[in-house]
């Protein structure tokens, strides 16, 4: 007789992956670690072959637990689906979102996907846009809810009119390019770079960072779209400042020390209900965009649990 998974230990072997922890794991799905220990035993007895295999002093996933993951991941999310589905199928209405560029590929189409096959009933909005662009949204009363970064030269007068503000998460700011640049701090050039056109935070910060330094600097190109950013930092014109969210496969993350370059600041991340009392279809869509930026913060770690000490 073919054995079923059991969806709430799927979960839980899933939390523990996103989360780096199964005893954080234990925390999310509201059991003790003790019983999420025995389901992690149960997922492998189920699967009659080890889920995990030594590495150094920790673990990490065998081949199995790897394309067992690959499935929990789609049989938990299929759960959650039809769930929100069944309950939510006469939920009616319409939302409109807004996100930062850096999330139109990674998190707008699998949450917009996700959210239309729940309520097909409920029409949705989305605008990508910087920053500037989507607060006077929020405030003209354009957008429902914004996925922004929390920008501190927003005029006040935008920031106050807004409904509630929550901080997802504070990414730490990055300098991208590739090892196609050539540049040495020790050689007095200035450094190149490739910034948004017009008022952009991350850019400012960036180069004030850059002037305490006392690193001479200059902007080689700008661009009014992310996509142009990341076509000059991926042809090594010069170096870009994001955070990791987004990145496409043709830049990468460089060693600040290593490059000679000034580390940078966090930067906080906020999703934004432009309303008091939003409305069950907006609270339904910043859940998930919350659970999507979530995951997408702790994905794209190599194998995590080598290094966990501990399964627990």
């Amino acid at each position: 007789m073919n054995a079923s998974f059991d969806i709430a230990v799927l979960r839980s072997f899933v939390a523990g992956m996103d989360l780096g922890s199964f005893a954080k794991a234990a925390d999310r799905v509201g059991r003790s670690t003790s019983a999420v220990s025995a389901q992690i035993r149960k997922l492998e007895e189920q699967t009659g072959k080890p889920i995990f295999r030594k590495s150094g002093r920790g673990l990490a996933l065998t081949e199995a637990g790897q394309t067992l993951l690959q499935y929990a991941r789609r049989l938990v999310e299929l759960n959650d689906e039809a769930l929100a589905a069944t309950r939510g199928v006469d939920l009616e209405g319409w939302v409109r979102l807004g996100l930062q560029e850096d999330f139109g590929e990674s998190v707008l189409p699998g949450v917009l996907g996700q959210f239309s096959r729940a309520h097909p009933k409920v029409r949705i909005e989305a605008r990508v846009a910087r920053n500037v662009d989507l607060f006077a949204r929020l405030d003209a009363g354009e957008l429902d809810l914004a996925l922004v970064w929390d920008d501190r030269d927003v005029p006040a007068q935008l920031r106050y009119t807004l409904g509630t503000s929550e901080i997802v998460a504070e990414p730490a700011m990055r300098w991208i390019g590739t090892d196609v640049l050539q540049w040495d701090a020790a050689s007095g050039e200035p450094l190149p770079l490739i910034l948004f056109d017009g008022s952009c935070m991350l850019s400012s910060m960036a180069t004030a960072a850059l002037d305490r330094a006392g690193i001479a600097w200059r902007v080689v190109f700008t661009s009014p779209s992310l996509a142009g950013l990341w076509a000059a930092a991926g042809a090594g014109l010069g170096v870009t400042v994001r955070t990791h969210y987004g990145l496409p496969s043709t830049v990468r993350i460089l060693d600040a020390a290593a490059h000679g370059l000034p580390p940078l600041p966090s930067l906080p991340l906020a999703l934004v209900r432009a309303s008091n009392t939003p409305t069950p279809p907006v609270d339904q869509l910043a859940a998930l965009v919350l659970d999507a930026v979530r995951l997408s913060r702790t994905s794209g770690r190599s194998s995590w649990l080598e290094r966990l000490s501990l399964l627990l």
